[in-house]
């Protein structure tokens, strides 16, 4: 897992039209890099809508959000125009991404143990390090949480 402080680990991801997206694109800008289990799931349509609502007062604060899952462009193409949201999501069907910042981890439902996205969020400053790290996200109340650190 990175810690805050360190540089964030730069990516090269597809994003939802099929486009290559990196980090160092939004260099200058705040990044809200939220990582999630599964398109189109209740907890993960209900954070993406939080931050779809709260968008405008993201972008007031020079932020931009990007959404990142292991899965397809296709999924996220599907989950993104169903509940319209406008910002870009990632896949990381190889997982490199997801590794590379600490959120791929064993878990755990009904006893059975799996591997799977912990959901994460982290706030990457203009320069490019973490500045704040929402580890094991309860998707109730978190936005706001997020937004609050932006300021």
């Amino acid at each position: 897992m990175v810690k805050v402080g360190e540089k964030a680990p730069d990516f090269k991801l597809e994003d939802d039209e099929g486009k290559e997206v990196s980090l160092k694109e939004f260099k200058g800008k705040t990044v809200v890099l939220y990582f999630y289990p599964k398109d189109d799931t209740p907890g993960c349509t209900k954070e993406a809508c939080g931050f779809r609502d709260e968008s405008k007062a993201v972008s007031n604060q020079n932020a931009v959000v990007l959404g990142v899952s292991a899965d397809s462009v296709e999924s996220h193409s599907k989950f993104k125009q169903k509940y319209g949201l406008p910002f870009r999501l990632l896949s990381d069907s190889d997982k490199e991404t997801l590794l590379a910042y600490g959120v791929w981890k064993e878990k755990s439902l009904y006893g059975k143990k799996y591997m799977g996205i912990e959901r994460t969020t982290f706030i990457i400053d203009k320069e490019g390090k973490i500045a704040k790290i929402f580890p094991k996200v309860n998707v109730e109340g978190h936005v706001a949480e997020v937004l609050s650190s932006l300021n």
